[in-house]
């Protein structure tokens, strides 16, 4: 990947020799591998078998995850927040499990809509909920610092399950929980 990096800077018209270049291909080649560690992550990794006996059966709402992805299409990040709800049935996820499956998920290249589906199917897989609600509001920077170059707009998907979506009011619940 350092090579391609490097490659990148000349077809642009840099030289990859000048003193501020010199190492910019090994760090662009490691930030990317960063970016993009989702891709070496499994979901039974990260859980790690955080996953407890509870008698509750009331929503569960893990609310403003931060949120850092990259478009497939310009490979350009996306940021925004992350909301994900589930209504259990005798398991719970650790707290922090549901901020790991986001990020897990977040650290590919995709498109948000695609995102929040991911999220939304593993924490249904994880945990049996009879309902998961996922939310995602994010800026693009595709959107941002190209094309048509808006700086205010915000992109917001869900995605619903079970419950969620089957239920009017778990879904309003979750929604104004949120301040939707």
């Amino acid at each position: 990947m350092e090579k391609e990096f490097r490659s990148i800077l000349t077809q642009i018209g840099e030289d990859p020799e000048r003193e501020g270049l010199l190492d910019t291909p090994g760090r662009a080649s490691r930030a990317m591998e960063f970016l993009t560690r989702g891709y070496h992550q499994t979901l039974e990794q990260v859980v790690n078998e955080a996953l407890f006996e509870s008698d509750t059966s009331e929503m569960i709402l893990v609310q403003d995850i931060e949120l850092y992805s990259m478009c497939e299409h310009h490979m350009l990040p996306f940021i925004g927040k992350c909301h994900v709800a589930y209504v259990p049935t005798g398991k719970v996820l650790g707290l922090s499990k549901v901020a790991r499956i986001v990020d897990m998920y977040a650290r590919r290249l995709q498109i948000q809509e695609n995102l929040t589906k991911r999220i939304a199917e593993a924490i249904q897989e994880v945990t049996g909920a009879s309902g998961v609600g996922v939310i995602i509001e994010a800026q693009h920077m595709c959107m941002m610092m190209r094309g048509v170059e808006k700086q205010n707009s915000v992109m917001k998907t869900s995605v619903m399950l079970g419950s969620f979506r089957d239920d009017q009011s778990t879904r309003m619940e979750f929604l104004s929980l949120i301040g939707s």
